[in-house]
């Protein structure tokens, strides 16, 4: 395991950790969820033998702080700060980009918004869900979500969203992860201490966000939309699969499910370096 160079930069409202493997051309990688930079621990080694591979928190998350940890966030301020990124560690040349879940969004909105610092963008299971027909009975479950973090707390919140983001008719209790790569495991404390920015701040800006389709239809070929094979059906492999069909391109299936990154780290960053290079 090649231990990371870490830095921290200083962007509008927030400071960001940032950590940065290998040698190469820039591949900038997003997390979803609460994730962090330590997300993608079990790939980055990996990917590092043929990019400088860099890594961070997003803004508010782990060690990256707030200055005004109640401000509201937006999709094209996180987009912003992987702009930033790319400028710093990567100066006159575009980078590829991969991003994940809400990390997906920011990547997609960094494409369409700074198109000429973006080489590439692989954008795995993005919720946007205000692009599919039922987009209203999205709406309703993010204001669910909201409304039952503020009256009963964390869990009952995240069981709410949990349900909304199953398959259609799919009411069986959600799987007990088992077998998690160690490093996987160590990341449950942080995880937990994230969600309540999670699904207080980023839930409901992210999820009704709209992106510029035009723009993404004559960028297209800069895009590859992925989900993953194990979550066929789910809410966010649903906005995957829904964009690849309005722009007209495949959708790449990697393994595992919305979490496939940590569930099959190798298979994972194996088929990310592909498709990166192809």
């Amino acid at each position: 395991m090649a231990v990371p160079v870490t830095g921290s930069m200083r962007v509008d409202g927030a400071s960001l950790h940032y950590e940065v493997r290998g040698q190469g051309p820039l591949l900038l990688l997003i997390p979803g969820g609460t994730g962090g930079a330590a997300a993608f621990d079990d790939v980055a080694d990996s990917l590092a033998a043929e990019y400088t591979v860099a890594t961070y928190d997003p803004r508010g998350m782990s060690r990256s702080t707030l200055d005004d940890p109640e401000a509201e966030q937006r999709v094209a301020e996180h987009a912003d700060d992987a702009f930033r990124m790319v400028e710093r560690l990567s100066p006159g040349e575009p980078a590829r980009v991969f991003g994940s879940s809400s990390g997906a969004i920011t990547a997609l909105h960094l494409l369409t918004a700074r198109p000429r610092s973006v080489r590439c963008v692989v954008a795995h299971e993005p919720p946007v869900v205000e692009v599919l027909p039922d987009a209203s009975e999205h709406r309703v479950l993010v204001a669910r979500v909201q409304a039952t973090f503020r009256t009963q707390g964390l869990m009952p919140a995240m069981a709410v969203f949990a349900a909304g983001l199953k398959k259609d008719g799919d009411t069986a209790e959600p799987k007990a992860r088992t077998g998690l790569p160690p490093r996987a495991a160590a990341r449950a404390e942080q995880t937990m201490a994230d969600l309540p920015y999670f699904v207080g701040r980023i839930v409901p800006a992210f999820m009704s966000y709209y992106p510029d389709m035009n723009r993404l239809e004559a960028l297209s070929d800069r895009l590859v939309l992925a989900g993953g094979e194990d979550s066929r059906g789910e809410l966010a492999y649903r906005t995957a699969a829904f964009l690849a069909g309005r722009l007209g391109t495949e959708l790449l299936h990697f393994p595992g499910g919305h979490t496939g990154l940590t569930t099959h780290p190798a298979e994972f960053g194996e088929l990310l370096g592909k498709s990166l290079r192809g």
